[in-house]
């Protein structure tokens, strides 16, 4: 295997999109706008989308255009009951323990997020290091500069020896417009978003031996 550090994305890669996890974040994230920040009801849906696809997260929106206390905004949002959503994964498990790769987290979420998903995941102790949002602050997936921050806290200098896993598109294909192979994990793809698409965890090492 030509890589040697795999980047994988947390939320809605590491467990599947229908657990409900994500979208259950989103409503705290209405919550919070409209209790806390006192956007108006109507308001809120459109402008977290539209914080979310202009800046890369709602969160970076919310700090450039409103009064945000980042760490309650982050605190609140995640406060959910996890093991009602989430379910540890053996096979996931096993594939990643196979790897011979560094394997790292890359997250858009905040640290004590990640530590709590991958905790209910029975995963914490796969993965050496968590790139949370803190720590690529004030920048984010998919700026590049997010990415090479990320390869910098990695210990990594060549994104030829790197892969990032990610449920997004956007984020796939700005990891591949960096020199990263990027996978595109529970869907297929198109249109140059990914160098490949990952529907089975069982293939994940297959299919970076073949690269």
């Amino acid at each position: 295997m030509r890589f040697t550090t795999i980047f994988f994305d947390l939320d809605d890669t590491l467990y599947p999109p229908e657990s409900g996890l994500w979208l259950a974040i989103k409503e705290r994230m209405n919550d919070y706008m409209r209790e806390r920040l006192h956007i108006p009801a109507e308001q809120v849906s459109s402008l977290r989308e539209k914080y979310y696809l202009q800046y890369g997260t709602t969160t970076r929106g919310l700090q450039e255009h409103h009064d945000l206390d980042t760490q309650d905004f982050l605190a609140y949002v995640h406060d959910l009951p996890l093991k009602e959503y989430l379910t540890p994964n053996p096979t996931l498990r096993s594939v990643i323990a196979s790897l011979p790769t560094r394997n790292l987290i890359f997250t858009n979420a905040d640290i004590r997020h990640a530590e709590r998903v991958l905790a209910a995941l029975e995963l914490r102790d796969l993965f050496e290091i968590i790139v949370d949002v803190n720590a690529i602050t004030p920048h984010c997936k998919p700026m590049p500069i997010a990415f090479k921050t990320a390869m910098q806290i990695a210990g990594e200098t060549d994104p030829q020896k790197c892969v990032m896993i990610d449920d997004l598109r956007r984020t796939t294909r700005a990891a591949s417009d960096l020199g990263m192979f990027s996978l595109l994990a529970h869907d297929s793809f198109a249109n140059g978003d990914a160098n490949a698409h990952l529907t089975d965890w069982v293939e994940l090492r297959d299919i970076l031996e073949r690269q």
